[in-house]
């Protein structure tokens, strides 16, 4: 097996994974406007992980399918990290997570998007414009509700604190990896910080979870969260629309 293999499921499970928890919103969003705008940066999410996933396939041996990779794997066998796997049943955590999510892939995407790696450039170039998107829209929200009333600005601080532990995770070795995470780190928080800042709260002092998401390790909800993604491709396999 190749050892890109590894750090491209890594990037593509993440973007799966968080496509998945995005599209929990449609139907739950404070307004309207957000329910389509939370299942288009789903939507974007998905076609990363699609294009992310099928490259995967071609550098693995065994040389299984998008479909394959996304519906037929165990979550022991997923590698995205612990930020996105989590419920995000609050509208304050949603925006935390994407602010925290989208400045990472921003910056993530810059980097392979001038990166050796053909492929990896080209899906990197199209995706680092979707994700400004997303980073904006988190940036906006973060503002709205930080320095909205008493209730939004304590929620989304909460909502902070409760994201916080799973960011050094993004920045952890991988094997095989064409853009070093740690390299990502210092842009990557002064990003978030900067918003942190202007939305008048406060990065949280908190200790790092020991995230193993890259190793197959993960929390319990992703094995709900697969239960869900994965039951009709399982329930009928082989079948075609």
């Amino acid at each position: 097996m190749s050892d890109l293999f590894p750090y491209v499921l890594g990037l593509a499970d993440d973007a799966l994974v968080s496509a998945q928890r995005m599209g929990w919103w449609i139907s739950r969003a404070p307004e309207l406007e957000e329910d389509l705008a939370l299942a288009n940066i789903g939507l974007d999410q998905l076609g990363q992980a699609r294009s992310l996933l099928s490259y995967a396939g071609t550098v693995e041996d065994a040389g299984r399918s998008e479909d394959d990779l996304a519906y037929l794997r165990d979550d022991r066998e997923f590698r995205n990290v612990w930020l996105v796997e989590r419920p995000q049943t609050d509208f304050g955590v949603a925006m935390a997570r994407l602010l925290v999510f989208s400045a990472y892939q921003g910056e993530l995407y810059a980097a392979l998007a001038r990166s050796d790696d053909p492929t990896l450039a080209a899906i990197a170039a199209k995706a680092v414009k979707e994700v400004a998107y997303h980073r904006d829209h988190a940036r906006l929200w973060t503002l709205r509700l930080g320095d909205g009333t008493e209730e939004s600005h304590d929620r989304v601080q909460a909502a902070l604190e409760g994201e916080w532990p799973h960011v050094e995770e993004l920045f952890a070795p991988v094997e095989g990896a064409v853009v070093d995470p740690s390299t990502l780190r210092d842009a990557t928080l002064t990003r978030i910080e900067a918003v942190i800042g202007e939305a008048t709260l406060t990065v949280p002092q908190v200790a790092p979870a020991i995230g193993g998401g890259r190793r197959g390790l993960h929390t319990e909800h992703l094995g709900h969260l697969l239960a869900e993604m994965q039951h009709l491709h399982r329930s009928h396999p082989g079948a075609t629309w």
